[in-house]
This record gives structure tokens, C-alpha cells and sequence, in this order.
């Protein structure tokens, strides 16, 4: 009788799994467009990868993704539209460095972006350069290492404003290298550049992507990048870990996330159709002509990823005296 009982008990289980399979399977969103906030202006990489992903997703998901700008107050404004939003999967932003970084960098924040963002996916990463003029005479890693350490006092290091991925960077390479150069941050991009020909700078720490075309036609020389591995879009330039700086790896990356109470299934789904779309060689081509490789993984992989960047970053913020904003 027992073992009748538990046969009993078991195809019971087996036919309730049968029928619930299908209905978690059929997560829905809800009937209206999607909206997709960009924490940036428009034209920078986070917006052109959204554009880029968003059209794609749109198509699979047979309702529109609207791209919404909301930049201001590196990444805040755009996370307290999200967070306020209702969690149905309706409502979704772009994740950046610059959320793991607002962590230990501002005073305080209306939200956690740990505890209230649910990851959904990675879109994909970018690369970040040391660049010098074309009239340098540094070529290498170990050139420039040379010339910040036998000269620190005529040598620096130009990156955008303080507190940004790419200055931070410098702050990390700094004290994996261990010299002593002086950090210059500069109100943007422009400035930095105008500084660096005019060699006011010795290098420059910047973001890849809107810069090919100088490298390409050689009114920039990239010395090295500052991840793991090569970038897709500039196979030539050696990382630093090859220049000698063991273990050093920073990749900017865009995500998708989610209002935290989002639930599961509605989450599994647009992972699902994120993938689909960052494996699409048309988007993955297209993707990298405007610098980024495309690259998805799972909500566990991004949650991980997010935790990891923000116990870095408090570490290289707090070594580098960076006063909290």
C-alpha cells in the first residue's frame, strides 16, 4: 500500500508539473509600449546600444521598445524613473559602470542599485584606451611607465571628469603600476583631447567607441587597453596585463535591468529574447561598428558582475582619497 500510495503521489506531482510548466512558460508583458531608459544623453554609447537593441527586441517582442533619455547626475535620475516604475516588465534601463561606481561614490542615494535593480541581461562591453598624440614618442606600456616614473613632475594622466569609469581607471592603473603621475580630469571628452594634442597630457584615458576614427586614421595612437583581452575593434593594441600590469581588467559594459519586484518569469522572458537578439549576427556587426561587442549572459551572471564592479570600485575610490559627492 505505501509503495501504491507514493507511485500515486508521484504521478500526481508529475501531472501537476505538466500542466504549471506551460503556464510559467507563458510570461506575458503587458499590452503597451516598453519603455527602455538611457541614463545618458543621446549619441553616447549606452544610447546608440539601446537604439541598436531596442529596434531588434521590439521586432521579437511584437510591441514597441521607446528609447528614453534621462541623463543627470551620473545615473540617478534615470534609476529613481526606474524604481518608481511599476515592476510588470514594461519599464526597464540601461545599466552601466556608472552604477556599480554611485555606490561608494555619492554621499547617498535615493535607491540601492544592488538591492532595488533586477538584472536582466548584459547587451554588451567596450573597450577603454590609453591614448597619446601621434607625435609621441611613446609607443609602448613600458614607455610610458618609464617616462611617469623617471619624470612624475612633468608627466600626467588626462581622463574625464572625476569619478567616471575612465578616471577611475587611471586611479587603479596608478597604484598598480606604482607611480606617481598626477590625474587631470577634464569636463569632457573634447577637452581632454584638445589637452592631449597639445601634449598638456602625457596620455589619456578614454572610452574607445566615438574615438575609432582617430585611431583609424592615426590622429590618435592607442597605446594599450585597459581589458582582459583585446578589443574586437582594435586587435593590434596590446592590454596592459601584456604590457606587464598583472591581473589588471576593466571593461565598461552596458545591461538591461528591471524594477526588483519584477517577477521571475516575466524576467526569464526578456533574458530569453535579449540573448536572442545579441546573437543575431546583424546586431552583433552593427553592435561593433559603434565600438561594443555584443554580449549576453544570464540575470544570475549580471547580478554578479554588478556586485563585484561595485566592491572594486568603493576599493579604488577609497584608496585614491576621492572625496564622496
Amino acid at each position: 500500500m505505501n509503495i501504491q500510495r507514493r507511485d500515486a503521489l508521484r504521478l500526481v506531482g508529475l501531472a501537476a508539473a505538466v500542466w504549471a510548466g506551460p503556464a510559467a512558460a507563458q510570461a506575458t508583458l503587458p499590452d503597451k509600449p516598453i519603455r527602455l531608459i538611457v541614463p545618458n544623453a543621446a549619441g553616447g554609447v549606452a544610447d546608440l546600444t539601446a537604439r541598436t537593441v531596442g529596434a531588434a527586441l521590439s521586432e521579437r517582442l511584437k510591441q514597441p521598445v521607446v528609447i528614453e533619455n534621462r541623463p543627470g547626475a551620473g545615473g540617478i535620475v534615470a534609476g529613481q524613473v526606474l524604481v518608481a516604475a511599476p515592476a510588470d516588465g514594461a519599464t526597464l534601463m540601461v545599466a552601466t559602470n556608472a552604477n556599480a561606481i554611485s555606490k561608494s561614490l555619492f554621499r547617498s542615494l535615493p535607491f540601492d542599485p544592488i538591492r532595488h535593480f533586477a538584472p536582466v541581461g548584459l547587451m554588451g562591453t567596450f573597450a577603454i584606451a590609453i591614448l597619446v598624440a601621434p607625435g609621441s614618442p611613446i609607443r609602448t606600456v613600458q614607455e610610458l611607465l618609464t617616462r611617469l616614473r623617471n619624470d612624475p613632475r612633468n608627466s600626467n594622466i588626462g581622463t574625464i571628469s572625476v569619478g567616471s569609469t575612465q578616471n577611475l581607471s587611471a586611479e587603479l592603473f596608478k597604484t598598480s603600476a606604482n607611480v606617481e603621475a598626477t590625474i587631470v580630469p577634464f569636463s569632457g571628452t573634447p577637452a581632454l583631447l584638445t589637452s592631449l594634442l597639445r601634449n598638456d597630457v602625457t596620455a589619456a584615458f578614454e572610452i574607445v567607441a566615438p574615438l575609432m576614427g582617430q585611431i583609424r586614421d592615426g590622429s590618435l595612437r592607442a597605446v594599450a587597453v585597459t581589458s582582459a583581452q583585446r578589443a574586437a575593434n582594435l586587435p593590434d593594441v596590446p592590454t596592459l596585463q601584456e604590457g606587464g600590469l598583472s591581473g589588471f581588467d576593466v571593461t565598461s559594459w552596458n545591461a538591461v535591468v528591471a524594477p526588483a519586484r519584477t517577477p521571475v518569469p516575466v524576467i526569464a522572458l526578456l533574458n530569453r529574447e535579449l540573448n536572442a537578439t545579441l546573437a543575431d549576427p546583424a546586431i552583433r556587426a552593427k553592435l561593433l561598428d559603434a565600438g561594443v561587442e555584443a554580449k549576453g549572459d544570464e540575470p544570475a551572471a549580471l547580478g554578479r558582475l554588478m556586485e563585484t564592479e561595485a566592491e572594486k570600485w568603493r576599493r579604488v575610490i577609497e584608496r585614491a582619497g576621492i572625496e564622496r559627492q
